[in-house]
């Protein structure tokens, strides 16, 4: 076998993404280490911004959609008074507005202000599509093009600290959410200029920071071996904790893994499912209708190493 050689390694790595890294650039590095067959990753971070990106590989990268559409929860170092063109620090200045001293419950009731539902518009620093353009790239060439505004969701915006043209809070939201335009946003409503200093997030759906594992030590444990750098890995059911869970009797695991729906139990509940067998196997993601079947939506190779 070749020393290179891919491997069907399944699992999930919580990254800590390191600063100046572009999102793909992170998850070639972990693939690399890993030689995983396949990659993929649960939506991009910024270059400047730090903190969880999980990065699924192999059969796990079946998971990645259902991740994207996770909350998000980011803490977030706002500078007052300035703009940028990319809405962050590593943008040049486009915009200066006087210095302003703001008081604690002038912030706190604006950040309010945008708990919620709210009409987001998306910077011209991004990835979406205008004509089959990239945004990003039209705005390299100087080019702004009108953006239809966003319904985004703020589920949790709490400030942390307030010193002078400085702001520290923390958020969590919906998929979608553009942080450096709730920056502008945020300033906006202080009728003063804004842009994102620092960035880093801290949790994806149902993972918390504390789970994390940085580039480094992955590393450290590539040089230790095979089996250290796997016990970085989650099983793939981690990601779907918050989905309920049922077991198919023995005899509908074959059916259920072929890809044909059954006979639901009336005590499932409707709608998309965890299921395993009766042994605690993960099988896959059903789902449940009303009519009373069980469907098979994705379905998952016995993973081994991810434990």
């Amino acid at each position: 076998m070749k020393r290179n050689a891919r491997r069907a390694v399944s699992g999930i790595v919580l990254l800590d993404k390191p600063a100046d890294f572009t999102s793909n650039q992170a998850l070639q590095h972990v693939r690399r280490l890993y030689r995983a067959e396949k990659a993929g990753h649960t939506g991009s971070l910024d270059p400047l911004a730090t903190g969880m990106l999980p990065v699924c590989l192999g059969t796990a990268t079946k998971v990645c959609s259902y991740l994207l559409d996770a909350r998000k929860s980011y803490r977030v170092r706002a500078r007052l008074g300035r703009s940028t063109d990319t809405g962050d620090a590593q943008g040049s200045v486009v915009g200066v507005s006087p210095q302003v001293e703001f008081s604690k419950e002038a912030v706190e009731e604006v950040l309010g202000g945008f708990t919620g539902e709210y009409e987001q518009v998306p910077p011209m620093y991004s990835a979406l599509k205008y004509k089959g353009q990239r945004l990003y790239t039209l705005a390299r060439q100087g080019v702004e093009v009108p953006r239809k505004p966003r319904t985004v969701r703020i589920f949790r915006l709490e400030l942390r600290n307030l010193q002078s043209q400085e702001l520290q809070f923390d958020v969590t939201c919906s998929k979608g959410t553009y942080v450096r335009a709730l920056v502008e946003d945020i300033a906006g409503g202080l009728c003063t200029l804004g842009h994102v200093h620092a960035l880093r997030r801290t949790s994806v759906g149902p993972f918390g920071e504390a789970q994390m594992v940085t580039l480094a030590a992955l590393e450290d444990f590539a040089s230790e071996g095979r089996e250290a750098l796997d016990r970085c890995l989650l099983p793939v059911d981690r990601a779907l904790t918050s989905w309920p869970r049922v077991v198919v009797p023995a005899a509908l695991r074959g059916p259920f893994t072929s890809g044909r729906a059954a006979a639901a139990q009336s005590v499932w509940p409707r709608g998309q499912v965890r299921v395993y067998s009766p042994d605690g196997e993960f099988l896959g993601i059903g789902e449940v209708s009303a009519t009373g079947s069980l469907a098979p939506r994705r379905v998952f190779a016995v993973s081994r190493n991810a434990k």
